[in-house]
């Protein structure tokens, strides 16, 4: 996050008091969306407090969600290469640390992510206070193309990563084709990193619960996966 810039974070939590962990939830390229709001939900109704930043903050007005068309993707993919690596990083930093110190937040802390966000989950974890990510369909990891310049390190320091990670994919997703997928497990292997890797016959976005590559009883599946995740990452 910039000096003097504010990130908008929204918050999801259990509806009882108490404390518990903290999960840093990234959205897609167009912000948060309604069912990036639902997804948010759906973790919290299991138990954790979950913080979603608007990751344009600096180049939107607070508030702005992008619609699922033409214009909004062009638009959120313009910015995706518009922001630096060391703004996204230092976002991700200034959540964890806002998450840890909110009242309802017990300091132990997830992250997860879909598309964009699945990346973004990916690097907030090399923050070693984060004991496990969920990264669903990830962009950019296997070409090295997030951010300002086109070119990022996530490949180089996948060595770095202690928490738990999970990385979820569908065989259709065209952004990350098979020679992709297999460049980013051949380096989890290559670091030792831990990790469980899951590729469903689905496509890209199928989370979403909006549109016709919606995956009902792949998201249940996912959901499931993810808490199991948590569970054991988390103690």
């Amino acid at each position: 996050m910039g000096e003097g810039q504010a990130m908008r974070m929204h918050i999801a939590r259990p509806a009882i008091d108490g404390c518990f962990p903290g999960v840093l939830l990234f959205s897609e390229i167009y912000q948060v969306t309604s069912p990036i709001r639902r997804l948010a939900a759906m973790l919290a109704g299991n138990g954790y407090v979950v913080a979603v930043p608007e990751v344009y903050h600096e180049y939107e007005p607070a508030g702005t969600v992008l619609q699922y068309d033409s214009a909004g993707t062009e638009r959120g993919n313009a910015l995706k290469f518009s922001k630096s690596i060391d703004a996204y990083d230092a976002d991700a930093k200034a959540g964890l640390t806002a998450l840890a110190e909110h009242p309802a937040c017990d300091g132990r802390l997830a992250t997860f992510g879909v598309c964009l966000g699945g990346h973004l989950a990916y690097r907030a974890a090399l923050d070693p206070r984060v004991s496990a990510a969920a990264c669903f369909y990830a962009t950019d990891i296997h070409s090295g193309t997030l951010g300002e310049g086109s070119h990022d390190d996530s490949l180089a320091r996948m060595a770095e990563l202690r928490a738990e990670a999970m990385f979820v994919w569908g065989r259709q997703d065209p952004h990350v084709p098979f020679a992709g997928r297999e460049r980013i497990r051949a380096r989890l292997e290559e670091v030792g990193a831990r990790y469980t890797w899951h590729e469903f016959n689905a496509q890209h976005a199928f989370l979403r619960d909006e549109g016709p590559r919606y995956d009902p009883a792949l998201f249940l599946q996912a959901m499931t996966m993810t808490l199991e995740l948590y569970r054991r990452a988390l103690g």
